[in-house]
């Protein structure tokens, strides 16, 4: 199954691939217009450790801690992708605590949010300009 990667030495910390997620929920046609004046609240996030960026999302794992610790149900795996039912979701988070990547977080609306790959290529990758993020199947 194909999945997100990313190569730390390639990644310049700009984080436009969190714009790029973020614009990607909105079903808008321009980026500018359908991002200006808020605050995002990316699937995916750039963090930074001893000078070294790396972007950090759901890694679809094949034994999902996160699906296990899921006291609802909301999360679940189809195909090899964890989704979330945000209607099941309480918001209880242990979720988050069960994460060892720390790749999900709260959203907006009360659930958890989590990439849940885009159809088709994922929009952090389309959107990096330096090809750090890319979407691809890797021997286990």
């Amino acid at each position: 199954m194909k999945r997100v990667y990313v190569n730390e030495k390639w990644c310049l910390g700009c984080h436009l691939c969190e714009y790029y997620c973020s614009f990607a929920e909105t079903n808008e046609k321009d980026m500018a217009r359908a991002l200006k004046d808020i605050k995002i609240n990316p699937r995916i996030k750039i963090e930074e450790k001893d000078g070294i960026s790396f972007a950090v999302s759901c890694r679809h794992c094949r034994e999902p801690l996160c699906v296990k610790g899921c006291i609802t149900g909301a999360l679940s795996i189809k195909d090899g992708v964890i989704t979330i039912n945000k209607d099941k979701c309480v918001g209880c988070y242990t979720c988050i605590l069960c994460c060892p990547y720390g790749a999900i977080s709260p959203s907006e609306n009360g659930a958890v949010q989590k990439c849940e790959l885009c159809k088709g290529t994922p929009a952090c990758v389309k959107g990096c300009p330096n090809e750090a993020i890319v979407f691809e199947e890797r021997e286990a």
